[in-house]
């Protein structure tokens, strides 16, 4: 988990912004946000895959102890859907196959809505 982005919806910045690091390798995204109590305004991770796939952009919530907001985003960088994640639910997975799943505050989900276009603008 190295990559910090900002993301946009649409072409514009959120208000307040998101900044969500990159999770590419296999334990980063098992890990996930596993163990933490809670999750900033501003802060996400991004589940990233190496290809389009319900099963493999589906997440657990073992171990973790609080409502995630859940957004799973397409190839095309279009949202294909949204769920807020409960604690300790053993598995989410997408209606449509995903390549990133964004996590975030549940409080930020109303701002994604499914065919919303996303993009993750680096920060150096």
């Amino acid at each position: 988990m190295n990559q910090l982005s900002n993301i946009f919806v649409n072409d514009e910045p959120l208000s307040p912004p998101i900044y969500a690091k990159f999770c590419e390798d296999f334990l980063n995204r098992f890990k996930g946000l596993m163990f933490n109590r809670d999750i900033p305004m501003d802060y996400g991770i991004i589940l990233a895959q190496k290809k389009e796939s319900r099963l493999n952009s589906s997440i657990h919530m073992l171990g973790v102890f609080m409502d995630l907001g859940i957004i799973w985003i397409n190839s095309m960088m279009i949202v294909v859907d949204t769920t807020i994640a409960k604690p300790w639910r053993p598995f989410y997975i997408s209606s449509r196959p995903a390549l990133y799943t964004l996590e975030v505050n549940p409080a930020r989900i109303t701002e994604f809505q499914v065919d919303d276009k996303v993009s993750f603008n680096a920060i150096n």
